[in-house]
């Protein structure tokens, strides 16, 4: 535990002084985070959720539930998900087993204090003695808080940092209604500021639920739009994770997978939502991403993205697609080499391209990605985008991946602020053509 706590609090310290560093400065103390944070990934154990698979998946993290010894269960969902009936599969089964249980559907995109709070208080009042949580990542995010912080009998507040709890959280089980995020693998979890809307993380091992329910029929409802962006989320935490710095023979073997399954499988269930056997390979692809960055980590595509989120209420899987071909294009030079070789592993070079240079391949990638987002029909815009938005933006951007990640190139400001003006422009280029379209017809 001093170990851990020593680790922890260098990950945790200051990079950024009252005064700003220049960014030479900034670049070696990113660096020196990098490589303490690999060392947390390696030294602090991670353990991986037992994982069901299939059709009758619910059924058997249920039974597992069971066998540990819950007999009152707390149910985390969302209000959309519960007047769907998607609980149903899980209460019946509980019904069956005479398992008592309590529903909260509380949750909202990007959760606050306040909605952790209030179902902590409620899985108190009933007393129950494990949790389920039904639904995307937001859902998901905060049942880890409800869990860690009733296991712990504080508020959700004091757990955000690393390694702040002092036990483990009450036993937890996740059912994940979208392939995106991986939450279900991560031991991480993110609440925002009921005032300022600001993410914070809070980041522990004991974090990573018990055991993951993959259940295509339950994932079969879900909109092409929401299959899109959560799927463009899970091929942006792989690429992120195989790019990264902190990569190892591990996390490349989930980051490719994880790639080749969204490359195959995502514009099958884009257009065809009731393939089950597509559904269930995606959710695979989300689990295998969690389980790539958890240790590899992220990049700027997820820094900027989530100050997009932030700035102009733009879902994340979205907003991550938006930023993903410019920062693949940024990082092309230091990672043609990594990006080669990956599309070589999932079989995206062409028979005629095998002696072709890495460059020219990693472009191919690079085009292949875009391809593959223009074909979901993602709206790559942002609208109301301000240039006096950008400073402020590219601070936290910058401050998020010099905190956190491990990225092949460390951007500075101006190189941030360039990605955003390329965005801006896209954007109101693409607001001309449809207005000018619009006065045709």
């Amino acid at each position: 535990m001093k170990k851990q706590n020593s680790i922890a609090k260098l990950v945790s310290s200051k990079l950024v002084s009252s005064n700003g560093l220049q960014y030479t400065g900034y670049l070696a103390v990113a660096k020196t985070r990098a490589k303490v944070l690999k060392a947390f990934a390696y030294i602090i154990p991670i353990r991986r959720p037992m994982l069901f698979v299939g059709e009758s998946s619910c059924d058997e993290l249920c039974d597992m539930l069971i066998n540990e010894g819950s007999t009152n269960v707390f149910i985390v969902t969302d209000g959309v998900l519960n007047k769907l009936g998607i609980p149903a599969k899980v209460t019946d089964y509980l019904d069956s087993k005479n398992i008592s249980y309590k529903v909260y559907d509380g949750i909202t995109p990007d959760p606050t204090f306040k909605v952790v709070e209030e179902g902590l208080r409620i899985s108190v009042d009933a007393k129950c003695d494990s949790i389920i949580a039904i639904g995307g990542g937001s859902v998901i995010d905060a049942a880890k808080m409800i869990a860690m912080s009733q296991g712990n009998n504080c508020k959700p507040q004091q757990l955000i940092g690393i390694l702040k709890a002092r036990k483990p959280s009450v036993p937890l089980y996740c059912v994940p209604t979208t392939a995106g995020t991986g939450s279900e693998a991560t031991l991480g979890a993110v609440v925002s500021d009921d005032k300022t809307h600001q993410k914070a993380l809070s980041i522990d091992p004991r974090m990573v639920p018990l055991a993951a329910a993959i259940d295509p029929v339950i994932m079969k409802g879900m909109p092409a739009h929401i299959t899109a962006d959560t799927g463009i989320d899970v091929l942006t935490h792989a690429l992120e994770a195989w790019m990264s710095a902190n990569a190892s023979v591990e996390t490349d073997y989930y980051a490719a997978s994880a790639v080749k399954s969204v490359m195959q499988n995502l514009p099958i269930v884009y257009e065809d939502g009731g393939n089950l056997k597509a559904r269930e390979a995606m959710g695979i692809a989300a689990h295998y991403g969690g389980i790539a960055f958890n240790k590899a980590g992220l990049g700027y595509v997820h820094a900027i993205a989530h100050q997009l989120g932030a700035y102009y209420s733009i879902p994340h899987g979205r907003a991550n697609a938006i930023v993903l071909p410019y920062v693949l294009d940024v990082n092309r030079q230091a990672s043609k080499k990594r990006l080669a070789e990956l599309a070589r592993k999932t079989g995206m070079v062409k028979s005629g391209q095998a002696s072709s240079s890495d460059s020219d391949i990693a472009d191919y990638l690079i085009a292949q990605v875009r391809e593959l987002i223009a074909t979901l029909n993602i709206d790559p815009t942002v609208k109301g985008m301000k240039a006096s938005d950008f400073d402020s933006i590219a601070k936290a951007a910058a401050k998020e991946v010099s905190d956190t990640y491990a990225v092949p190139t460390y951007l500075s400001a101006s190189e941030i602020k360039d990605i955003l003006l390329k965005i801006k422009q896209a954007s109101e280029d693409a607001a001309g053509t449809d207005a000018k379209n619009d006065k045709v017809a």
